[in-house]
């Protein structure tokens, strides 16, 4: 079966908590970016040491950079993640 991604957008991603969540991801890595250079970011990802979703914010003590595998790979319930 193929994904249907305009549906997908219609359904969820377009809905205002999304966009806001998403606008905040991608200030986060600009302000990453413009501190420590394009260079040394690219290719990974700007992580929440708190998730925004548990009040973390964009301040520069909570972002860190971290490799694609380790940011998205994780499994509720594995050692480390809640």
């Amino acid at each position: 079966m193929a994904r249907d991604y305009k549906h997908e957008y219609e359904s969820y991603h377009s809905k205002p908590e999304q966009i806001a969540k998403r606008s905040q991801r991608n200030q986060a890595r600009a302000q990453v970016e413009k501190k420590v250079g394009k260079a040394a970011i690219a290719g990974k990802d700007v992580d929440h040491k708190t998730p925004l979703r548990k009040g973390g914010g964009n301040g520069a003590g909570n972002l860190k950079v971290k490799s694609v595998e380790s940011n998205r790979g994780w499994r509720k319930g594995k050692k480390g993640y809640d």
